[in-house]
């Protein structure tokens, strides 16, 4: 795979990503209106089989607080 399309999949699983979240997290906050803050962690897990078991996997963690007020 060319540089150029991986990049454009890395693109396009954020924003889709992105989308999904946003739809999410206001349809959360419409339900739980009396909330004020929100605090959130996202997690970017590595499924991919590898040959060598020995290959280290990518893993992400963000954590961020979302004031609703």
């Amino acid at each position: 795979m060319s540089d150029e399309m991986c990049k454009k999949d890395i693109r396009g699983l954020l924003k889709t990503f992105g989308v999904m979240a946003d739809e999410a997290i206001v349809g959360h906050i419409a339900k739980n209106p009396n909330v004020n803050t929100l605090n959130f962690k996202v997690i970017l897990e590595d499924l991919t089989k590898y040959d060598d078991e020995n290959t280290e996997k990518l893993s992400l963690e963000v954590t961020k607080s979302i004031n609703c007020k």
